[in-house]
């Protein structure tokens, strides 16, 4: 089995992983930001279709902002790369040699010996140099790019997700509680979010949750607060 084959897996558990971390942290925002704007203006007003009509807002131009710029990330990223991969495809016709040289001096400096390093770069050369180039000299993968179109869906779709639960928390709740259940359900949602990424990246889960759940109600108390002396003025 080539090298680039061997390596294909591990090159699609880190992309799946890297989505999946994507998605927590879209839904990570989508329950912060909207929580805070539906407790500011609970803050302000008791008006329960007005705190609605805000949430809607929020969850509709933060999941927009959030897809709009992951495609803008993503297609950037996209054209970079493919004006990397057809560099390298020139370099690798009109100076295979150098190019070959250059792979060889990687293995080695990954800890191959000379004649083993030349060994594996040679015949990687000769079954199809432009993916082990790509991938160990550019951390491209050269047979696949990331879509901005699904990058952007994920994106919104993460952004909804989370966004609906402090919405439907706020709106569906009778007025003397709706606050206090809110909070709850927002808070419960920010350790899932919190403990799920801290799993994703091999890290422990207290700290993070920890972290999630008091960013959150910072979020929460300070745009209320700021609701309260606004609603106040008037």
């Amino acid at each position: 089995m080539s090298t680039a084959a061997a390596s294909r897996p591990d090159v699609e558990l880190a992309s799946r992983l890297n989505w999946l971390r994507a998605g927590v942290l879209g839904a990570n925002d989508g329950i912060v930001s909207t929580a805070s704007i539906v407790f500011g203006v609970a803050g302000a007003t008791s008006d329960s279709f007005a705190v609605f009509v805000a949430g809607v807002a929020g969850l509709v131009a933060g999941a927009l902002s959030m897809g709009g710029g992951e495609y803008v990330s993503v297609s950037t990223q996209r054209d970079t790369e493919k004006a990397a991969l057809a560099e390298l495809r020139d370099e690798l016709h009109s100076d295979p040699h150098a190019r070959l040289d250059e792979l060889t001096a990687h293995y080695v400096d990954s800890g191959l010996s000379e004649r083993l390093a030349r060994q594996v770069a040679g015949e990687l050369a000769d079954h199809d140099g432009l993916p082990a180039h790509a991938r160990d000299l550019l951390g491209i993968d050269a047979e696949e790019q990331t879509n901005p179109w699904q990058a952007a869906i994920a994106s919104m779709t993460a952004f909804i997700l989370g966004a609906l639960i402090p919405l439907l928390g706020i709106a569906l709740s009778p007025i003397e509680v709706r606050l206090g259940i809110t909070i709850a359900a927002v808070l419960a949602a920010l350790a899932i979010t919190g403990y799920t990424s801290a799993r994703l990246s091999g890290a422990r889960p207290l700290r993070p949750v920890v972290r999630n759940v008091v960013v959150g109600s910072l979020s929460m108390g300070l745009t209320y607060l700021a609701g309260s002396l606004v609603g106040g003025l008037f």
